[in-house]
């Protein structure tokens, strides 16, 4: 379970006294929550060791991804609609993919996908049809973890949960009181209804 577009170290620690495995971090500078590699940094190492810190990615280069992740100290990189060949690298990879190209999408991932984020069809954080959604979802499970993101609420997470079965969740405006500021009553109550529904 990912809480998405942090801004400061406080929502952070927010999300994971919460119970969220994951604190995401958008480096796409058009965003409303953008954040320089420089403060993640500083905010990745005030956050306590096993939680993961995930740098998220809109149109870049493969290299600059890479050399940004690296100093934002991030220890995993979400890339939308980056292509193209990836230096290596140590850090965790997920791919996010619109739901409707899923089938389209799963032989044409790095080596090294951890995950895929199944999302909305601009990765703008809406929600997308879940039912129309569903056999791209398990066709992609067969071979990668699956996790769903855009439009999810701690009002509406259960349900989907309970249509497409994935992996993984992936929140941002649902837990949100502004754009780039947490809500800590919506991300408790998130977590809480995904925790809730049976999930560790």
């Amino acid at each position: 379970m990912k809480i998405c577009g942090t801004t400061s170290l406080q929502d952070a620690l927010v999300a994971v006294e919460a119970g969220a495995d994951a604190v995401g971090f958008v480096f796409y500078e058009k965003s409303p929550r953008f954040i320089s590699a420089e403060r993640v940094r500083e905010i990745v190492r005030g956050l306590p060791a096993g939680v993961e810190t995930v740098g998220v990615f809109l149109n870049e280069e493969p290299r600059r991804v890479v050399e940004i992740s690296e100093l934002a100290g991030v220890s995993a990189v979400q890339v939308h609609g980056s292509r193209g060949k990836w230096p290596a690298t140590q850090k965790k990879m997920f791919v996010a993919v619109p739901a409707g190209e899923l089938m389209r999408a799963v032989g044409d991932m790095p080596a090294n996908v951890a995950a895929v984020f199944a999302d909305s069809s601009n990765g703008t954080g809406g929600a997308f049809d879940w039912d129309e959604a569903w056999t791209g979802v398990q066709a992609v499970a067969q071979y990668f973890p699956v996790v769903v993101a855009g439009g999810l609420t701690p009002e509406n997470v259960v349900e989907m949960m309970s249509v497409l079965e994935p992996w993984g969740v992936d929140v941002v405006s649902g837990v949100e009181s502004a754009p780039g500021r947490k809500d800590p009553e919506k991300v408790r109550a998130f977590v809480a209804a995904v925790r809730g529904a049976g999930w560790e």
